[in-house]
């Protein structure tokens, strides 16, 4: 099988590269990449030369691009996205073009091959903020940030695409994903490296909006059950079941750290922010799919993985962050 990967140097993509690699050493594997500031291909250094393996730096948006790596593909995994809220707010302009313009040009580029599966890698944050209960995955989105706002309209698009073209497509959407390679904006490496170079954690308004923490292995592992079991314009939700408030979350991450809570430091909250995200996933449990890392010990491998790896990080971060 021929897979095209677009946004592979990120985070989750590039967890899955590497997994896709080890479970399947047949696989080809085309890692499509514009290399912006969270594209590193630091993050798969470790698969470089693999003769199945093959990186192309480029844009997503380039139609010309799209259809000749598209054309060689037996499937397409758009992970290739700007995903950053707090980025999202201070310029929306980045996430539409490469969430909906993006994604709208893979779309062209694969109704025009011979494509076997297109899945869209999406969010739970398109259904906006969820008072009580889990979403469905039929149910409707209500996105409150620019960010999510993107990804929403990029689903429907696939969709779209799935509908009136007959393209194989489907969706995935995942809870808060955390693990090594993250870069470090996002909040769980952002306290994690903090702490590590002696500063505080910027905490946000009360810190009781809660999230469902998914390790990124978990949520790789059910993206490749959707790729090879999943049906054809379905959407599946990819959730832990643990929802954590973000006050929890921290003082998790100071003991586990061996920091005193003082360490907090309690900072307006963001606009638009979302107070309680949570999946249904039995739609994805039916295609077999288990989680295999608990809360505690994904957070504990992942602090680790910080700390081994300054070398990393350090350099990504700004001095004034």
């Amino acid at each position: 099988m021929k897979l095209l990967i677009t946004g592979g140097a990120g985070f989750i993509g590039s967890n899955f590269i590497r997994l896709m690699l080890k479970k399947y050493p047949t696989y080809k594997i085309v890692n499509l990449d514009k290399l912006t500031y969270a594209g590193n291909l630091e993050n798969l250094k470790d698969i470089k030369g693999q003769r199945n393996y093959t990186f192309v730096k480029g844009d997503i948006c380039d139609l010309k691009l799209a259809q000749k790596l598209v054309s060689g593909a037996d499937a397409v995994i758009n992970f290739a996205a700007a995903t950053h809220v707090d980025r999202s707010i201070q310029d929306a302009g980045d996430f539409i073009k490469s969430n909906i313009q993006g994604t709208y040009t893979l779309l062209e580029a694969a109704r025009k091959s011979k494509i076997q599966r297109f899945l869209q890698i999406s969010t739970d944050e398109v259904y906006g903020s969820v008072e009580k209960g889990r979403s469905k995955e039929n149910d409707s989105l209500f996105p409150n940030s620019p960010y999510s706002a993107s990804k929403a309209a990029a689903d429907h698009l696939v969709r779209a695409y799935g509908v009136t073209y007959k393209l194989p497509v489907m969706i995935t959407r995942s809870s808060n994903n955390f693990g090594p390679y993250q870069y470090p904006e996002k909040v769980i490496p952002l306290f994690i490296t903090n702490l590590l170079e002696g500063k505080k954690v910027p905490l946000y308004g009360d810190g009781l909006n809660k999230r469902d923490w998914l390790f990124v292995l978990d949520n790789c592992r059910a993206i490749d059950a959707v790729l090879h079991k999943g049906k054809t314009g379905e959407i599946y939700n990819i959730g832990a079941g643990r929802e954590i408030p973000n006050i929890d979350l921290t003082k998790k991450i100071l003991k586990l750290s061996a920091m005193p809570e003082s360490r907090i430091q309690y900072v307006p909250d963001r606009p638009g922010h979302d107070r309680r995200y949570a999946l249904n996933v039995n739609k994805l449990r039916n295609l077999g799919w288990r989680q295999e890392f608990s809360f505690s010990n994904a957070l504990k491998l992942t602090i680790e993985w910080y700390k081994n790896n300054p070398h990393w990080w350090k350099r990504l971060k700004k001095p004034s962050s």
